[in-house]
């Protein structure tokens, strides 16, 4: 649960709630309570508008799960899935895009501007194998870029697993990268 629940809105609310509990206790003359929400819920507040401020956002996974996939998720996905997964479908704090040091490391970020945006993922199931599919919006690296790092992104990402790089189908500039878990460790 608090992998999906945002630390920043969780501390404005709370913040906000203890702040304005402690303008109504000075208002009412309880100098009790009136501390509590200078002292605890102002800087909660504070602390919630800057964990607001530095918040990366989780990537949706789109079209949800079926039960036959998740199934085939609990076989066969390795450690390496089930990290990016879980890492990019949970609120981050201080970094400027999911996957961005992976991203730094294959040469596919040069500068910030450049960094192609991890969109979206979704799991499938590819001839009988787990596969789970990253959607990058990557308007200012050209798909044969994506296509020359793939086999450094074979190495990796690990063993057990074969990644496909593939231009979408329908929208431009934007690249999937398809990670199946490999037959022989399935």
């Amino acid at each position: 649960m608090l992998p999906r629940t945002s630390l920043g809105t969780l501390g404005i609310v709370v913040g906000l709630i203890i702040t304005l509990g402690g303008f109504a206790a000075y208002a009412l003359d309880y100098a009790t309570l009136n501390l509590v929400g200078f002292f605890y819920g102002i800087p909660l507040l504070l602390g919630g508008m800057a964990l607001k401020a530095a918040e990366l956002k989780p990537v949706p996974i789109e079209p949800v799960t079926t039960p036959d996939v998740l199934a085939l998720r609990e076989q066969q996905a390795t450690d390496t899935l089930n990290q990016v997964r879980k890492d990019v479908t949970r609120y981050r704090y201080g970094q400027k895009a999911h996957l961005d040091t992976a991203l730094e490391f294959l040469g596919l970020s040069p500068t910030d501007e450049e960094r192609p945006e991890l969109g979206q993922l979704r799991e499938e199931s590819r001839d009988g194998s787990y596969t789970l599919v990253l959607t990058f919006y990557s308007p200012l690296i050209p798909f044969e870029k994506w296509k020359d790092k793939q086999t450094k992104m074979d190495s990796f990402f690990g063993p057990g697993l074969i990644v496909d790089v593939t231009e979408h189908p329908t929208y431009e500039d934007v690249v999937e990268v398809a990670l199946t878990v490999s037959a022989a460790s399935a």
